[in-house]
């Protein structure tokens, strides 16, 4: 069975919108990636940490999907990531209230044995210093490297960020952050930008608008499923692209029409997560009720427009 090592955060998570509060919650980019890869035929390990406070439940709820916690460290005397966040009413934009980094701070992973030659390496949300550290502790490099960062690295650690683009293969990255890093103000552009640094794909996440897949030569968009209620948008990035490397772990195809198809896995299972605070939804979600939704995507990009210039107007053609 193929390999995904996923390095990231496991927090615990307190969201406010404007349908509710969810109190303290599991959460985390580590989580949402390796539930979404979970449900594919592969094998996902996560390298993270822990305080003493977290829940054993939690730690069972990773049990009871197959992933890999031995590079889960759990330090006794301190205490789990912890982010409180809301949202405004449009759910597009997002206050964070608190941040308490905790075990994260002086987090210095050491890789398993057993980790060391992974197909993919999902590198979701941390600190380029903490990605750094683990690309150079494996035995080969893997098929694919994927990278999630976010703009405080690319204000706060721009250099180190650089050095981890150097080593990758798919940078994802959402819009404004796109624009943050690229400086350019246009998503075609900031993708050539960004090409320029290491990647060989970009994908540029537009939230409730979908998402852009960019190489040098080619584009490829995904519109993001129309839904009737967003509940929470927490996690949906990290489950797109934990979906995204499950698809592409299962399929051991890391070729550009392949990677169209690793996004619209990517998507779909992001458009379970916003329907409910956390990963609540993520964590029940049938394999029927996937494939149904793969069905829905096909069928909102589907069209068949004459191959024929007969219906335009031949007195403007020159």
């Amino acid at each position: 069975m193929r390999q995904i090592v996923i390095v990231g955060s496991i927090a615990y998570d307190e969201i406010e919108t404007p349908h509710g509060r969810s109190g303290k919650i599991l959460g985390g980019a580590a989580t949402y990636s390796s539930f979404a890869a979970a449900y594919f035929d592969v094998q996902v390990k996560i390298i993270s940490v822990v305080g003493g406070d977290f829940k054993p439940d939690y730690i069972e709820l990773f049990k009871q999907r197959n992933i890999d916690i031995t590079g889960l460290e759990i330090k006794k005397d301190e205490k789990t990531f912890y982010w409180h966040g809301k949202y405004l009413e449009n759910m597009n934009k997002r206050q964070s209230l608190i941040t308490d980094l905790n075990v994260l701070e002086k987090f210095d992973p050491v890789v398993p044995e057993s980790y060391k030659e992974p197909d993919i390496l999902l590198l979701a949300n941390l600190s380029p210093i903490v990605q750094l550290s683990v690309i150079r502790q494996l035995k080969r490099r893997p098929k694919l490297i994927v990278l999630d960062t976010m703009d405080f690295w690319i204000m706060t650690k721009l250099e180190e960020l650089m050095e981890v683009f150097k080593n990758i293969d798919v940078l994802t990255i959402n819009d404004q952050e796109a624009f943050l890093l690229s400086g350019q103000n246009t998503l075609r552009a900031a993708a050539s930008k960004i090409l320029e640094m290491g990647p060989q794909y970009v994908i540029i996440k537009k939230g409730e608008h979908g998402a852009l897949l960019f190489t040098k030569e080619k584009i490829f968009f995904a519109p993001a499923l129309p839904l009737y209620q967003v509940f929470d948008p927490t996690g949906a990035g990290d489950t797109f692209a934990g979906g995204l490397c499950g698809y592409l772990a299962t399929t051991d195809n890391y070729s550009f029409e392949n990677l169209k198809n690793g996004v619209i896995a990517g998507s779909v299972l992001a458009s379970f997560t916003v329907e409910d605070f956390g990963t609540n939804k993520l964590q029940n979600i049938k394999t029927n009720e996937i494939i149904s939704r793969i069905g829905e995507f096909i069928e909102l990009v589907k069209f068949n427009f004459p191959k024929t210039n007969k219906i335009f107007n031949k007195k403007i053609q020159q």
